[in-house]
């Protein structure tokens, strides 16, 4: 039965180089999560829960872009096979980075759902400096990664859409709340620095 989105072949050193990266990216993510615990009792002063819904249209993004069988098939030593490892090793790398650099300069104030504290603080340092929504970009460098790895490129059709979607709503729902906490001074961040590349949008 031929797939809708056919698979390309790949080779071992690009599914070794990516699977380094989830492991590098969990241990990134338990890292932040161990950051934000330290939020104690600190009160809630906002909270968007519908942010669940477009975590999960961005995770089904995530998912399809690495969905499918696996084909294994070139040679490991190959150029094409060396080529791929690298590009997907200096995303993953990257994606990392990225992330933990990120949810650092963030601290406690970091949280999957949307949501502020009572003395929740406007970060701008870090990769917040460059762009508002470094993880939202980290997290499409692991997808990009994923696909080229496990051979589903053709998978990003519909892949890139509905993480774009589930990004842009979560993005809407989060200034939201960041202008009702900060007013001016997050228009003035949000007029300084863009969104997802610097400088362009």
């Amino acid at each position: 039965m031929q797939h809708a989105f056919p698979n390309d072949a790949v080779a071992l050193p690009g599914i070794a180089a990516m699977m380094l990266g989830f492991f590098a990216f969990f241990i990134a993510l338990m890292a932040a999560r161990h950051r934000a615990t330290k939020v104690g009792t600190t009160p809630l002063s906002q909270r968007a829960s519908i942010t669940w819904l477009w975590i999960v249209v961005q995770g089904i993004g995530i998912g399809v872009s690495g969905f499918g069988p696996v084909r294994v098939e070139l040679d490991p030593l190959s150029a094409k096979a060396i080529i791929e490892a690298i590009v997907v090793l200096a995303l993953m790398l990257g994606a990392v980075w990225l992330f933990h650099a990120s949810s650092h300069a963030m601290g406690k104030n970091w949280a999957l759902v949307a949501r502020t504290l009572t003395d929740h603080t406007l970060v701008q340092t870090g990769p917040f400096a460059v762009v508002r929504n470094p993880i939202y970009v980290a997290l499409f460098g692991f997808m990009i990664a994923m696909a080229i790895a496990f051979g589903h490129t053709r998978n990003l059709v519909v892949g890139v859409p509905l993480y774009a979607l589930g990004t842009w709503m979560r993005v809407a729902h989060e200034e939201r709340l960041l202008r009702t906490q900060f007013g001016a001074a997050y228009d003035e961040y949000a007029a300084r620095v863009k969104r997802f590349v610097p400088g362009v949008f």
